[in-house]
């Protein structure tokens, strides 16, 4: 049974070893040789994703997946009597880190629990890609991403990242051809019409582009795009649309994840509610608008009862005030203790 403090210690040195998506290595290293301190066999595979098994073997498997890495914007770590700052607290190693804490007090768990720590999932999710094509789904399926200790996740927008280029010959800027700026943006204008009257970052149902990068001159314009879809969205449509008014320019759709909705009523979502209300909380189901490893092994298993949950303030992604309460934290890993017990009965 892992104490309350080396629950906080554990996320404390997770915070501390810096791992930007593609520098997981080190991070994997210290899990690797201190997990089976907790009664974990623990192990890399092929593209350096931590696996680490605990329970008897002989049952039912619950995975526990989250990821490894980070944004590669460091900050400052440190803690105080109240919270542990630094880049990762909230996404993900404080739902990770409560992960294995849950897990760690089930050693007797009556077939296993699998602890996943993917790599690279804030860069093209090639850690959760490897896991969905290398291992067997699981029979429940938790996906660690902050919610809030008291919050539910039930689905995810799908997401669509492109790149955009196009280059013209140099002329005077009085000359009437069109420049490469010009085209970059109106490309841009016509990608946001395209995808609807309506666009919201805030609404699960509702798509959403944004312009994560643009270089432009006359002679070259280069845009990075990133675009959050609904579920029904007709990608196909969609990126046809793009191809026809590409012109001249060079269009790369980089990947494509559906969106994923799990049914509210699933055992897994049954059982983190249920261990919410035992700690006091009122559990909330939630629709995120962002895209997890939910989206992406759901795309490859079959339909499995899964949710995703994890301590922390989901408005500190990515932030530079990316910090994690001590109390936030260990209600996580309470109702993911408990949670787990209510999985081998549901």
């Amino acid at each position: 049974m892992i104490s309350d403090a080396a629950a906080t210690d554990l996320l404390h040195e997770m915070v501390a070893i810096p791992s930007p998506s593609g520098g997981e290595q080190k991070l994997a290293e210290f899990l690797v040789n201190r997990l089976p301190e907790l009664g974990f066999s623990a192990r890399t595979d092929e593209v350096g994703n931590l696996i680490a098994d605990i329970g008897t073997g002989t049952g039912p498997t619950i995975m526990l997946l989250s990821h490894l890495d980070t944004v590669d914007r460091p900050i400052p770590v440190y803690r105080d009597q109240h919270a542990i700052h630094g880049r990762g607290s909230v996404d993900a190693k404080g739902p990770l880190a409560a992960m294995i804490c849950a897990a760690a007090r089930h050693p007797d768990f009556a077939g296993r629990i699998r602890v996943i720590g993917a790599v690279e999932e804030e860069w093209l999710a090639r850690g959760g890609h490897h896991i969905a094509e290398t291992l067997a789904p699981p029979d429940r399926l938790v996906i660690g991403e902050p919610s809030g200790w008291s919050s539910v996740v039930l689905g995810y927008k799908g997401k669509i990242d492109l790149t955009y280029r196009i280059e013209q010959e140099p002329t005077h800027s009085t000359n009437p051809q069109a420049k490469a700026s010009e085209l970059a943006v109106l490309f841009w204008q016509r990608l946001l019409t395209t995808l609807g009257p309506e666009l919201d970052h805030g609404s699960f149902q509702k798509p959403a582009a944004t312009l994560r990068a643009i270089t432009a001159t006359p002679e070259l314009a280069e845009l990075d795009v990133d675009c959050r879809v609904p579920p029904g969205f007709d990608f196909d449509s969609f990126s046809a649309a793009l191809q026809g008014f590409a012109g001249p320019g060079e269009l790369n759709i980089i990947r494509y994840i559906p969106a994923a909705r799990a049914p509210r009523g699933n055992p897994v979502a049954r059982s983190l509610s249920a261990a919410i209300r035992r700690e006091g909380g009122t559990p909330r189901p939630t629709l995120k608008t962002g895209t997890s490893d939910m989206n992406t092994v759901a795309g490859t298993w079959p339909p499995i009862p899964m949710a995703a949950y994890g301590p922390g303030d989901g408005t500190l992604d990515h932030g530079n005030e990316e910090h994690i309460t001590i109390a936030e934290y260990l209600h996580g890993v309470t109702v993911l203790t408990a949670a787990l017990s209510e999985m081998t009965t549901d």
